[in-house]
């Protein structure tokens, strides 16, 4: 299959199926999008070494993805946190003139996909999206694939280099500003797919409150799906037994990721309580969506870009230099005040 039999089956010129794989700008969002599904759909793997008009050979990166392991989806690149992630890699790949190639291997066949992948050599380097992966499956890639780097994980006991988001700090500043806003009763709702960054940010904020001499009762901890923003029935459910127990709700939530705060502020509505004149929601990730639902949602923001500027950087190091030195970096958070949260007048006054 040819990159013109691409471009016939989605409609569009050659020239936008090469913009598609390349992340370079000129075609919309939807249309980029669709064109990837489609190729990967038909097994289509565009070429990893491309030559100019000069026969000047440019260099490319490969974005790796496992997919349906719960917290990425087929269609990562629709998930928010992920396509701003592969936008800003895209962006810095074209100021860096590197070629950016899109590889999905189903997490099913994750053994075959790594062998396949090596036996190709496809690429000069190889970024991966780390976020679902374990250790072992991580240790299996850096034996398999050279010019590696693992963006949005970490693991401190493996040789390889690792860009992650500094979670416990993240959710650990959303701790703090609870309690600094007067609220000492507080329930934790987490993400029932576990992951290294949601354990980490639970570390975070339990630190946090634990410095103030604070916990979060066992019935206050709640878990929902992280990859749904329309409300859910399962917390629904949740809050209802709480009310059954006549147990007083919490002033405030704190929700592992901006997925979850978003569900979480909608599935509160449906359930009679407001945000934040009942309760207050603060999420993590700062996605597009946490400007768009009102009120505005308080939340963690992850530097996306500079994690991604971060990856290529260290990569093409590796790739111009030879510098095969393994490094672990780790991106300090922000934290951003909008309209989700509320003094708990109970406890403190604004002043």
């Amino acid at each position: 299959m040819k990159m013109e039999d691409i471009a016939k089956m989605a409609q569009v010129s050659k020239a936008a199926v090469s913009l598609a794989f390349s992340g370079k700008p000129g075609i919309g969002p939807e249309t980029r999008d669709r064109i990837l599904l489609i190729a990967r759909e038909a097994g289509y793997k565009p070429k990893s070494r491309i030559t100019t008009g000069t026969n000047k050979v440019v260099k490319s990166i490969l974005f790796l993805v496992f997919t349906n392991s719960g917290i990425v989806l087929e269609e990562y690149y629709q998930q928010p946190f992920f396509k701003e992630l592969i936008q800003f890699v895209g962006e810095r790949c074209r100021q860096r003139n590197y070629e950016l190639i899109f590889t999905t291997i189903d997490m099913k066949s994750f053994e075959l996909g790594v062998e396949n992948l090596a036996k190709e050599q496809r690429s000069d380097g190889v970024i991966v999206l780390g976020t679902n992966l374990t250790a072992e499956q991580i240790s299996v890639l850096g034996e398999n694939l050279s010019n590696l780097v693992v963006l949005d994980t970490c693991f401190d006991t493996l040789p390889l280099s690792f860009i992650e988001i500094n979670n416990v700090m993240g959710a650990y500043q959303a701790g703090r500003y609870l309690i600094e806003h007067g609220h000492t009763s507080i329930g934790y709702i987490a993400s029932n797919v576990r992951i290294h960054n949601f354990d980490e940010r639970e570390r975070g904020f339990i630190k946090a409150l634990e410095e103030h001499g604070l916990s979060i009762e066992n019935s206050y901890r709640l878990s929902v799906a992280p990859t749904i923003l329309s409300s859910q029935e399962e917390l629904k459910k949740q809050l209802i037994a709480l009310q059954i127990n006549n147990r007083p709700l919490p002033t405030a939530w704190f929700c592992e990721c901006d997925y979850i705060a978003i569900s979480a502020m909608k599935t509160m509505f449906e359930f009679g309580k407001k945000v934040p004149h009942n309760c207050s929601i603060i999420g993590f990730d700062n996605i597009t969506e946490a400007r768009v639902i009102t009120p505005e949602l308080t939340t963690v923001q992850v530097e996306k870009e500079r994690m991604a500027a971060y990856a290529v950087d260290l990569l093409a190091r590796g790739i111009e230099h030879g510098d095969n030195l393994n490094i672990k970096i780790k991106v300090d958070t922000t934290f951003i005040e909008r309209g989700s949260c509320a003094f708990n007048e109970v406890n403190v006054s604004p002043v």
